[in-house]
């Protein structure tokens, strides 16, 4: 018999979308979409637009008969609030890099990459709540000096449907992004945000998987929420020995793990998932964006789906032509000053089907050495999800099971946030009614998927492998290593 109805909602960077779900199945009753009102690719935002976007979404009853919400929001954000629990100031969003310096002055305050991996799990980048904190504190001090407490989109979206209470909570995802907080112990280290920030600031209560948050004064119970990320692994099902290949212009390898990672590289971030498990993160500074490039150099006015199938024109291996794809700087491994390099230029490489090739081989073989990062570390892969819009070009899903040797799956396009916040929901509302265990999630249907195997071409891959390493080598010898140029 069905438990009931709940809601996921997704406050991504410039929309909010909700689905309905089932509680037993996790199928789609409904959904509402709405774009925040801001502006594209703006870098801070009044959070009162983030709740004004989800009226909208959620206008006309979408939310008539749902017993519970789940929250999912855009990770790193930073919303800097006074004593009275008013923003000091627009929020700080993700995107935003004028942290930059910040992070490097925090890197360098604590002693090293390696003692910021071991301390909190990861190493400061400008899109964290930390070097966040620190940018304030240098460029506007006076706003700094009234910050009280600060919180994350999704925090803060929580605190907004409860009333505004007293008390205030994350999750144990969106903590372990803000540089403050460790997966490894499951604790905050409050000296970091006063090393930031010259001064200490109220921390969030950090809530299990299926706690709830608390109710609204309509009677809804809200879940604890979570960031993107971990909304999006929880609505797609991965489980230990998956790993989930973004392909953004940047790149990304994340596994389900059952321990933390104190990488002394840095190259390893840390999260922690929606489960109560671990996300190591390797990312990559370059990925699609290499494709792109290519295209713009060869001319192709057709973009990817016409570079995709120039590709396709070339054989593996394209000729022996190599891109190492660095083209801005790389994080894995970390070569932040270097840029890409073409080798194995002769005659008959030169052809634009094998620098085309070359494109999509050496994204896949940079994702490839993230992933060897991971295993390195004893992470389980023995299947990848790939991710983003780049994972439905035919030269993609035709290279990346040989190159990443093991079966892959494509899931079809889905909102796998929301339904991550949904199921977290239904998590919630289970666990209250008590027809769930607070350690079992709801066993949802996993997403529908294309699955790809590398069947005999795996030989081939791991050639292809051999011939990008090799070329990586020569340019940048010992780089994984070193950890350094």
């Amino acid at each position: 018999m069905c438990m009931g109805i709940v809601a996921g909602l997704d406050s991504s960077s410039g929309f909010t979308h909700v689905v309905v779900c089932d509680t037993d199945t996790g199928a789609v009753l409904r959904e509402g979409y709405a774009p925040h009102p801001v502006e594209e690719k703006a870098t801070e935002a009044d959070p009162q637009a983030w709740l004004l976007s989800l009226g909208e979404a959620a206008a006309d009853g979408l939310l008539d008969d749902v017993q519970a919400i789940g929250v999912s929001a855009q990770q790193h954000g930073l919303v800097p609030l006074d004593a009275n629990g008013q923003p000091v100031r627009p929020a700080l969003l993700g995107n935003d890099k004028r942290a930059q310096v910040a992070a490097a002055d925090l890197v360098e305050g604590l002693g090293g990459r390696q003692a910021w991996a071991q301390a909190v799990g990861s190493v400061p980048t400008s899109p964290q709540p930390l070097a966040k904190l620190a940018w304030l504190a240098r460029h506007e001090p006076e706003n700094a000096a009234r910050i009280a407490g600060v919180m994350q989109p999704h925090d803060w979206l929580v605190w907004q449907l409860l009333g505004r209470p007293a008390r205030r909570t994350t999750d144990r995802g969106a903590a372990s992004g803000t540089g403050y907080w460790s997966a490894a112990t499951g604790s905050y280290r409050p000296d970091l945000v006063e090393l930031a920030l010259g001064h200490q600031a109220a921390l969030p209560e950090v809530l299990g998987p299926s706690e709830a948050a608390g109710m609204t004064p309509e009677g809804l119970l809200i879940s604890a929420g979570t960031g993107e990320t971990m909304a999006a692994a929880f609505g797609l099902g991965v489980a230990v020995g998956d790993a989930v290949v973004s392909l953004g212009a940047s790149g990304s390898v994340m596994a389900v793990h059952h321990e933390a990672l104190a990488d002394p590289s840095g190259m390893i971030t840390s999260f922690a998932d929606a489960t109560g498990m671990h996300l190591p993160v390797v990312h990559t500074s370059n990925a699609v964006r290499a494709l792109r490039g290519t295209a713009e150099l060869l001319g192709v006015e057709g973009g990817l789906e016409e570079l995709s199938a120039l590709a396709l024109k070339s054989t593996p291996g394209s000729s022996g032509l190599v891109l190492l794809p660095y083209l801005e700087g790389e994080r894995t491994p970390w070569l932040p000053h270097t840029a890409g390099t073409l080798l194995g230029l002769r005659r008959e490489s030169m052809k634009p089907e094998h620098l085309a090739r070359a494109s999509f081989e050496g994204m896949l073989c940079s994702l490839a050495d993230a992933m060897d990062v991971l295993r390195g570390r004893g992470v389980q892969v023995r299947r990848v999800f790939l991710l983003g819009a780049a994972a439905e070009l035919p030269a993609v899903q035709g290279m990346a099971p040989m190159i990443f040797g093991t079966q892959v799956v494509v899931p079809a396009p889905a909102q796998y946030a929301a339904l991550g916040a949904a199921r977290q929901a239904a998590w919630a509302l289970g666990v209250a009614q008590g027809t769930l265990s607070p350690q079992e999630p709801p066993a949802w249907r996993g997403a529908v998927a294309q699955v790809l195997e590398p069947g005999d071409e795996a030989a081939v891959g791991a050639a292809i492998r051999q011939q990008f390493k090799a070329a990586r080598d020569q340019v940048h010898p010992g780089a994984f290593e070193t950890g350094a140029e």
